[in-house]
C-alpha cells in the first residue's frame, strides 16, 4: 500500500538529496511553521467546537470537554489515539476510586488513600501515563464542591471526558489529517541515510583518515533512532494504513537498529587498524563489498521514499561481493606470518561484519516487500528472498 496523503518537508529534502525532484523554497512560513500552525488551528477548533456543542446540548460544565480536547489533541494521529486511550483510561479508574471512597468518610484521609490505590492500580496494568489522569480525576470527585452526589460529579466527569476526546478525534482525523506513519516512513528514510555515514565515518577511521566523525555520526543515528520508536508507538494506534503498512515500518525499524549494532561492532572491530597493512591486500574485492553496502543504503532509503521495494538490483549484488571476499580472503591467507596476529584478526573481524550488514540490508528490504505483499517482478529479488 502507497502513502497517499502529502509529504512532509523532510520527505521533500529527502526526494531532493536522492534527485527525485528539484529542491523548493518556502521563505519564511517554512514546512515546520506551517505544521505547527495547522496543528493550533486544529486544536482551537476542536475546543471551540466542543464548548459550542456542549452549549448547544445544555451540558453541564461543557469547558471539561474543550480542555479535554486540548489535552488530547497531538500533532498525529496516531499519538492522538494513545492520549485519548490513556485519559479515558484513567478517568474511569478515577472516577471509580474517588466515588468508592467518598463513601468511607471525609477528606483528607480518604482522599490520600484514593490517590494511593489508583496510582497502585495504574501501575500494576502498566499505565502510567493514565495515573496522573485518575489522581486529577479523584481531586475533582472528591474535593471540588459543587450540586449533586459524588456519583453524579464522576459520571459528569467520564462524560464530558470522553465528548472532548470524540470530538477531538474527529478534528485530527477528518481536518488536514497528520500520520505518524507519514513521518516514520520520512523518518526511517533519513535513518538509513545516516547509518550510511556512519558506515563511511567507520571506514575512513580504518584507513587511517583520523576524523572524529564515527562518534558524531553514532549520536546522529541515536537521536533518529529514538525519534522513529516513538513514531512507531504512535503509528500502531492508527486505525487506518493496513497491517502490511504497520507489518513493514516494524521490520523497517527493527532492522535499522539491528544495523546500527552491526555497525557499532564493526567501530570496535576495527578499532587501532590505522597502520594495519594486511587488509590492504584484500582489494579491489574489499573496496566493492563497502562501495556496495554504501549503495544498497541509499538504495533502500530511496525505497522506503516511495513505498516500493520490489526494486530490479541495477548492478548491486551484495551477495556475490561477499562471495569474493571470501575468495580473497582465502587467496591471501598465506601470508598471514608476514603481519601481526592482531592485524589478521582484525581483517577476519572487518570480513565477517561487512558480511553481516550486507545481510541485513538485503533482509530489510525483502522482508519488508514481503510484508507489503508486492509482486515479485524481478528474479534478482527472489533470488535475494531465497536466500534470505
Amino acid at each position: 500500500m502507497l502513502l497517499k496523503t502529502n509529504r512532509t518537508w523532510s520527505q521533500h529534502q529527502l526526494a531532493v538529496r536522492l534527485r527525485l525532484q528539484q529542491g523548493e523554497h518556502y521563505g519564511i512560513l517554512t514546512w515546520e511553521r506551517r505544521r505547527n500552525l495547522v496543528h493550533a488551528a486544529k486544536t482551537a477548533l476542536a475546543a471551540g467546537l466542543c464548548w459550542w456543542l456542549a452549549t448547544l446540548l445544555g451540558l453541564h460544565e461543557g469547558y471539561w470537554g474543550s480542555i479535554s480536547a486540548i489535552i488530547v489533541l497531538q500533532s498525529n494521529v496516531g499519538s492522538t489515539v494513545s492520549a485519548s486511550r490513556d485519559r479515558l483510561i484513567g478517568t474511569l479508574i478515577g472516577a471509580a476510586v474517588g466515588f468508592a471512597f467518598s463513601l468511607l468518610g471525609a477528606p483528607p484521609w480518604n482522599y490520600v488513600v484514593a490517590v494511593l490505590v489508583a496510582m497502585i492500580v495504574c501501575g500494576l496494568l502498566e499505565l502510567r501515563n493514565s495515573s496522573r489522569l485518575a489522581g486529577v480525576t479523584i481531586t475533582i470527585v472528591m474535593l471540588v464542591r459543587t450540586a449533586g452526589s459524588h456519583w453524579t460529579i464522576a459520571l459528569d466527569r467520564v462524560g464530558q471526558v470522553a465528548f472532548g476526546i470524540v470530538v477531538a478525534l474527529g478534528v485530527t482525523t477528518l481536518v488536514l489529517p497528520d500520520r505518524a506513519r507519514q513521518w516514520l516512513s520520512d523518518g526511517l528514510a533519513q535513518e538509513f541515510l545516516l547509518l550510511d555515514v556512519f558506515f563511511e565515518s567507520i571506514l575512513a577511521e580504518f584507513s587511517g583518515a583520523s576524523t572524529g566523525k564515527p562518534s558524531a555520526a553514532r549520536e546522529d543515528v541515536l537521536a533518529v533512532l529514538r525519534a522513529n520508536n516513538q513514531l512507531l508507538e504512535a503509528a500502531r494506534n492508527e486505525p487506518a494504513g493496513g497491517p502490511g503498512m504497520r507489518e513493514g515500518l516494524g521490520v523497517l525499524s527493527q532492522s535499522g537498529r539491528s544495523l546500527f549494532d552491526a555497525l557499532v561492532a564493526l567501530q570496535l572491530a576495527v578499532y587501532g587498524s590505522q597502520n594495519d597493512c594486511y587488509a590492504q591486500q584484500l582489494e579491489p574485492a574489499l573496496g566493492s563489498l563497502a562501495e556496495d553496502i554504501r549503495s544498497e543504503f541509499h538504495r533502500l532509503a530511496a525505497c522506503i521514499h516511495t513505498w516500493r521495494f520490489a526494486t530490479a538490483d541495477e548492478g548491486v549484488n551484495l551477495e556475490r561481493d561477499v562471495a569474493n571476499l571470501e575468495v580473497r580472503m582465502g587467496a591471501v591467507r598465506h601470508t598471514g606470518m608476514e603481519f601481526s596476529q592482531a592485524e589478521i584478526l582484525r581483517a577476519y573481524a572487518l570480513q565477517l561484519h561487512l558480511k553481516q550488514i550486507a545481510h541485513l540490508l538485503r533482509a530489510a528490504r525483502v522482508e519488508t516487500s514481503r510484508a507489503l505483499g508486492e509482486t515479485q517482478g524481478s528474479g534478482a529479488i527472489q533470488t535475494a528472498r531465497d536466500s534470505v
